[in-house]
């Protein structure tokens, strides 16, 4: 029986191993063209390891050639990192009021709030164009760092892990003098750290990304994020592939470095999410 069982895991674990080589295989080629030069981009067979480096040139055409990268990168950073910041404070200040402050219709106001992701964010473009023109947010990182400031799915999600905290010690914390303000910042938003970390980079990464806010709410080409410079570069130099490969390595380092940090306290979200209660 036992080497049975043994026979079954170095079998799954081949399959995994199988999958992840799969899964990685495009990346490694992504990584390879982009030190390549164009002639040996489709070469067959494939060069994992480029035979002659064209590295320097290519990541430097990207990065101060006609679409300076650094600009762009700098842009995308601003707003995720500000968006981040701001979505994760209000998302986990709603999950808090929603949890453990009592006051009247709470429960119907938060049913509220969960109906409105029941409506695609596609619908909402045109009022909020409107607004931005007519407010002066139009064509700012200022607009669209607000328009990620508020998420249902975060405040739903951060809510399910204060649910979990017991209210002892939210009572005991009010005998003590303690005001929901103290309680949050001292008691409540530590214990679900984890929670609000695992949260902060699916936002970084979702603002990150994001293509259709940043195409229809900018318009000056020096407040353009990696995407949308991704975009036009591509179109510019759609014949290249060693240069787009740069532009796209590039592009989602960030992304790498960012879940390598935070991996650890994504692992304890779960885990606590799996024990909370």
């Amino acid at each position: 029986m036992t080497s049975r069982l043994n026979v079954q895991k170095i079998m799954i674990t081949i399959i995994i191993f199988i999958v992840s080589i799969m899964f990685l295989l495009p990346f490694v080629w992504m990584l390879s063209t982009s030190f390549k030069i164009e002639a040996d981009v489709f070469k067959f067979p494939i060069q994992w390891i480029p035979e002659r480096w064209n590295g320097f040139n290519n990541y430097q055409q990207v990065w101060f050639g006609e679409f300076p990268f650094y600009l762009y990168y700098w842009n995308s950073i601003k707003v995720a990192v500000l968006t981040t910041l701001v979505s994760c404070t209000v998302s986990a200040l709603a999950a808090y009021g929603f949890s453990k402050v009592d006051f009247p219709a709470g429960k119907w106001l938060f049913l509220i709030v969960l109906a409105t992701y029941m409506v695609p964010p596609q619908a909402s473009l045109v009022p909020q164009f409107i607004l931005y023109r007519n407010i002066g947010l139009f064509d700012s990182h200022l607009g669209l760092i607000l328009l990620g400031s508020f998420s249902v799915l975060g405040t739903f999600m951060l809510r399910q892990f204060f649910m979990g905290i017991h209210n002892e010690y939210i009572d005991a914390a009010k005998i003590d003098g303690a005001g929901h303000w103290r309680i949050f910042w001292s008691i409540a938003l530590p214990i679900v750290r984890p929670a609000v970390a695992t949260y902060a980079i699916l936002r970084f990464i979702w603002t990150w990304n994001d293509y259709q806010n940043p195409l229809i709410f900018l318009r000056t080409d020096a407040l353009y994020t990696i995407q949308l410079a991704m975009q036009k570069f591509t179109t510019i130099n759609g014949e290249f592939y060693s240069l787009i490969m740069a532009a796209a390595v590039s592009a989602i380092l960030p992304l790498l470095i960012v879940f390598i940090i935070g991996q650890k306290q994504v692992i304890e979200g779960i885990a606590l999410g799996g024990v909370k209660g």
